[in-house]
């Protein structure tokens, strides 16, 4: 299977905590659908200090994982807002 682009989109989104409203990454996204995985190559920013782990209330909020060969984060729903 293809890797992502490692450039990636221009497009910025800003992504909280559903929770605690709390900055956990600003993120190159693709496409218009559901926020489902971040890879870690397209971040831009990362306010967490514990990978998957909001820095404001500790809620789990993503899983590591390898999606197509690159290392990601799966966002468990719910758990994130994005702007």
């Amino acid at each position: 299977m293809a890797k992502p682009n490692k450039k990636g989109p221009v497009r910025t989104v800003q992504i909280s905590c559903a929770k605690c409203k709390a900055p956990i990454f600003k993120y190159r996204k693709g496409g218009k659908g559901a926020l489902v995985k971040c890879f870690k190559e397209r971040i831009v920013d990362d306010y967490t200090t514990t990978p998957g782990i909001c820095p404001g209330c500790d809620q789990h909020f993503a899983r590591e994982t390898v999606i197509r060969g690159a290392p990601a984060f799966k966002i468990i729903g719910g758990k994130v807002n994005m702007k």
